[in-house]
């Protein structure tokens, strides 16, 4: 029998004016952006943070420390091409990922589909095997005041 994995991620970055703002590997308008070190994508970062807890190797901060000059302003798809190629090297294969945007506005369904292409891309899977929802948190919290936004995401891996 295969050995199956699951791992969660949660992410969270305030926003900014003037900042750009990068949802699951697709720039979005919008007067405010999330205040990162990286391009502060926090579906792609929880995506990681899942991939990396499916496989027992941690979390993003640990292999792409945020006091690193070289992860500063990188497209966060390079930081998840890299952490899908560490999930293969323990012995792994991406079954698919759930992830979940929570923010007020923008509106993020007519983004939602480009998303997913762009995470699939990057981790080199099947569209099919990639799922982004957005939801806004009904004006409440941090998500609903428009100060910042989170994502989770779920992983499920296994053994090749």
């Amino acid at each position: 029998m295969k050995d199956f994995r699951i791992g969660h991620g949660y992410d969270v970055h305030a926003l900014g004016e003037g900042r750009r703002l990068v949802l699951g590997g697709v720039e979005i308008p919008h007067e405010r952006g999330c205040i990162a070190h990286s391009d502060g994508d926090v579906a792609i970062h929880a995506v990681c943070d899942a991939l990396l807890g499916a496989v027992a190797l941690g979390d993003i901060g640990l292999h792409f420390p945020d006091t690193s000059a070289e992860f500063e302003n990188i497209d966060s798809k390079i930081l998840l091409s890299r952490t899908a190629a560490k999930v293969r090297e323990k012995g792994y294969e991406i079954g698919n990922i759930d992830c979940t945007i929570a923010m007020q506005r923008p509106k993020l369904r007519p983004y939602i589909d480009m998303m997913r292409r762009a995470l699939a891309e990057a981790m080199s899977v099947a569209v099919d095997r990639v799922s982004v929802k957005a939801t806004t948190t009904e004006r409440l919290g941090f998500e609903g005041e428009e100060k910042g936004v989170s994502a989770t995401a779920v992983a499920l891996v296994y053994e090749k």
